[in-house]
């Protein structure tokens, strides 16, 4: 994102706030959502696909009273008439008690510099070649028998702010990443797998080759695969698995939920909700975090949150207006879509536990090791919980063969309470976990 464009912006959303004021709005907030984007996808050794794509989405959003209304803008919009038009809109629409800009005490001063933007420019032909050296390298393990396609990446993507507080400010956070896809063995017996890698920073990014040949290895270990007899057993979540569990965890306390109870841990602030030992965090102020900002779709900086403490719920996801809701104040977590700001959580993380995933594994005699899920069968309104999985059977604490077409299936309640970490975790993740491991769940096979 060059600083020309970047100033332009700022003085284009400052003007529509001015504009906003003049025509007789209380309050206004001014947004552009920015996002570049380009991407080549190959299978079998040639290009399926190549794309690239940019947007600025600017909105104005104005506050009359308790009234609220926005308008979506160009470069080349009016700022007067658009302001005139979005508070003629505000003044005939129905009032919202919780509405409103942040308190001014709670915006960002300074804006910290989390190490988000990497300048690296990547040509297209680099993101083909990456692509197909990730898929060489998953074709070229033994018993891989064809591609599902692989791909290569390079973005940015931010946020432009203005409010009628005083508060301007802009970030922005580039985004580079590998993919691909394989299939192992023939005809009734294929098995797919893959493995990706994604960063802020290009150098950072997993080499194609040792993508392509875990996606490859994955695939092939999966071939064979056996049902399991029904039963009651042990489940352990393989990382990549685990970070869903995290974002079950998000969900539940997102205060938009909470708000609209629709969420089966909205009674139990302060209360136990997961097991001792379990602690979550969400911080926006990692520095190269997938989802760090340093301030929120309001201007507001975040600061760190520890959501659960030992197994203890204490805060909720919060923006200003769904804080209100609660009679509650922002953590900063206002995600920003076009004129509509929402919670969400940012660098969200389920923290890890002292035993290695191996010894985990290894206190396990009979149970299932998931390493993929399938399937929507989870219910955030009661915690019912059921999904279609693959994986591997544990035997005396030893992964043995490969398993699929089983589900499993428990209520969340249950399963955060009997949830124990490990010891591993990758933060490159905006949503992360180690591996899980969650006693007592009821696997459906045969």
């Amino acid at each position: 994102m060059s600083t020309a464009s970047d100033k332009t912006l700022l003085d284009r959303v400052a003007a529509l706030v001015d504009a906003a004021k003049r025509a007789g709005a209380d309050a206004a907030d001014a947004v552009v959502v920015r996002s570049r984007s380009s991407g080549v996808s190959v299978r079998l050794g040639k290009v399926e696909g190549t794309e690239s794509a940019e947007s600025d989405d600017m909105s104005l959003r104005v506050f009359v009273g308790r009234r609220v209304a926005s308008v979506s803008a160009t470069a080349a919009s009016d700022p007067a008439a658009l302001a005139e038009r979005a508070v003629a809109m505000a003044r005939v629409s129905p009032e919202d008690p919780y509405q409103g800009l942040a308190d001014p005490a709670r915006l960002a001063s300074d804006i910290a510099d989390l190490d988000l933007i990497d300048d690296t420019e990547v040509p297209a032909e680099r993101l083909k070649e990456d692509a197909l050296a990730a898929e060489e390298a998953a074709l070229a393990v033994p018993g891989v028998t064809n591609s599902s396609g692989a791909g290569a990446s390079a973005g940015s993507g931010g946020l432009v702010l203005a409010t009628s507080h005083g508060f301007v400010g802009q970030y922005a956070a580039t985004r580079f990443s590998r993919s691909v896809s394989v299939i192992a063995g023939e005809g009734t017996g294929m098995e797919r797998d893959y493995d990706y890698s994604s960063r802020l920073h290009f150098a950072d990014l997993d080499t194609p080759e040792k993508i392509g040949r875990t996606a490859g290895e994955r695939a092939v270990k999966r071939l064979n695969a056996r049902k399991v007899k029904t039963g009651v057993f042990p489940v352990v979540y393989d990382p990549r698995v685990a970070r869903g569990m995290a974002g079950h965890i998000a969900a539940a306390i997102n205060g938009a939920s909470v708000a609209r109870k629709t969420s089966f841990l909205r009674n139990m602030m302060g209360k136990q909700v997961a097991s001792t030992g379990i602690t979550v965090t969400d911080n926006p102020q990692v520095k190269r975090g997938q989802s760090s900002r340093p301030f929120d779709g309001e201007g507001v900086a975040g600061e760190a949150l520890v959501p659960v403490d030992d197994g203890v719920l204490t805060t909720w996801l919060l923006s200003t207006s769904v804080a209100r809701e609660l009679g509650l104040e922002t953590n900063g977590r206002g995600a920003r879509a076009a004129s509509s700001v929402n919670p969400a959580s940012t660098n969200f993380a389920i923290e890890p536990g002292e035993a290695s995933p191996e010894d985990m594994i290894g206190s396990v005699k009979s149970g299932f090791y998931v390493t993929e899920l399938f399937g929507h069968g989870v219910d955030l309104v009661t915690g019912e919980y059921s999904r279609g999985a693959a994986g591997f059977w544990i035997d005396n604490g030893a992964i043995t063969y490969p398993v699929s077409e089983i589900t499993i299936a428990s209520n969340l309640k249950d399963m955060f309470m009997r949830m124990a970490p490990a010891s591993d975790i990758d933060r490159n993740f905006g949503t992360a976990a180690p591996t899980l491991l969650i006693e007592g769940m009821t696997i459906a096979g045969e």
